[in-house]
C-alpha cells in the first residue's frame, strides 16, 4: 500500500464526507478508493471513518489522524519544492475562489503573465456569489469581500473597497436626483441578498460617527452582483456598490454617482486559506501574486 497516496485519498473522503464524491474528484473507481481506506485502517489498527447510508463521518481517532495527515502532506510538498527556486519547477493544481466581478474585471486579465511565469501550475478558478466551503470543497485559498464570519480559516487583510451610490441617467431623468436622505422616500433601490426571501437592509450610510440603515422602496431583489449592476444600468433603481466595479460605467456616463456625502462604509477585502503549518510553495506564490495584483484596486 502506498501510504502517502492512501493519506491523500483519506483526506478527500473526510473533506467531502462522501466516498462517491471523493472518487469523482480524484478520478478513481469508488471500489478502489474504499479498499485503500480499509487497508489504511487495517494498517493503523483503528477505524478512521464511520460509514452510514447517508454520509461518512470521522471517528475520534479519524479526526486526530486527519489533522496529522494534513500537516504531513503539507510538509512533504514543502520539502519537494525546498530546492526548486526556478518558476518552471513549480507544478500542481491550485483551486481558488473569488467574486465574479473581481475575477472577470481584474484578475483574469492579469492571469496570462502569471501562468506564463509558472507553466507547471494548473489553476481552477471558481467565481460566483455563493460562499464556498473552503475545506469541504478543497480550495487552497479564496478572496472574500465584506465582513468575515468565524470560519476557523486564516485571514490576510488585503485592503478595503470604497462604496458609492449610483443610478442610471435614465432613472435620474424619470425620478430626479435625490439631494438628501429624505428624498429617498420617493425613490427605489435595487435590493441585493445572497439568499432570496430574506429581508434586505435598505440604504446604508455613515454619518461620520456611526453606521445607519434607512429603509427604502424598490420592486426588485437580486442575488447576483452582475444582475445588481445590470438592474441599475437598466434604470430599475439605485445601488450601493464598490467604486472599482462601476468605474467604466461612470466614465462612459452609463451611471452617475448620487448622494456622495451619504456613502456606505468601505468593504474589507480578505484572502482566506486553511490553517496549515506549511503551505505548498505554489499556494504561497499564488497568494503573493494575488496580493500584488489587487494592490492597485484596494485602499
Amino acid at each position: 500500500m502506498d501510504k502517502i497516496h492512501a493519506m491523500r485519498v483519506f483526506i478527500r473522503v473526510a473533506e467531502l464526507t462522501s466516498f462517491t464524491q471523493a472518487a469523482d474528484d480524484l478520478g478513481l473507481p469508488k471500489g478502489s478508493l474504499s479498499r485503500q481506506i480499509q487497508a489504511l485502517e487495517n494498517a493503523l489498527g483503528t477505524r478512521l471513518l464511520q460509514r452510514t447510508t447517508r454520509r461518512v463521518q470521522l471517528t475520534q481517532d479519524g479526526q486526530i489522524y486527519f489533522e496529522r495527515c494534513r500537516d504531513v502532506l503539507a510538509t512533504l510538498e514543502e520539502m519537494e519544492s525546498l530546492f526548486q527556486h526556478e518558476p518552471a519547477t513549480l507544478s500542481g493544481r491550485l483551486r481558488v475562489d473569488m467574486p465574479v466581478n473581481l475575477a472577470s474585471d481584474y484578475i483574469i486579465p492579469q492571469l496570462p503573465a502569471f501562468l506564463q511565469q509558472y507553466p507547471g501550475i494548473e489553476l481552477e478558478l471558481s467565481s460566483s456569489d455563493r460562499r464556498v466551503d473552503v475545506i469541504r470543497e478543497g480550495f487552497d485559498c479564496v478572496v472574500r469581500i465584506g465582513a468575515l464570519e468565524d470560519s476557523g480559516l486564516i485571514a490576510r487583510p488585503l485592503g478595503q473597497l470604497r462604496q458609492i451610490n449610483c443610478a442610471s441617467p435614465g432613472y435620474i431623468e424619470r425620478f430626479g436626483t435625490p439631494q438628501s436622505l429624505d428624498d429617498l422616500s420617493h425613490h427605489a433601490m435595487v435590493h441585493y441578498g445572497q439568499q432570496l426571501g430574506t429581508q434586505t437592509p435598505g440604504f446604508a450610510f455613515f454619518d461620520g460617527k456611526k453606521y445607519h440603515t434607512l429603509k427604502t422602496g424598490g420592486a426588485l431583489t437580486v442575488n447576483s452582483t452582475a444582475s445588481y449592476r445590470a438592474a441599475c444600468l437598466a434604470g430599475l433603481g439605485i445601488i450601493q456598490v464598490p467604486e472599482i466595479g462601476v468605474k467604466a460605467a461612470l466614465s462612459e456616463k452609463k451611471l452617475v454617482e448620487i448622494l456622495p456625502h451619504f456613502r456606505a462604509g468601505p468593504l474589507p477585502v480578505s484572502l482566506l486559506y486553511p490553517h496549515r503549518r506549511n503551505l505548498a510553495r505554489r499556494v504561497h506564490v499564488f497568494m503573493e501574486w494575488l496580493t500584488q495584483a489587487l494592490r492597485g484596486y484596494v485602499a
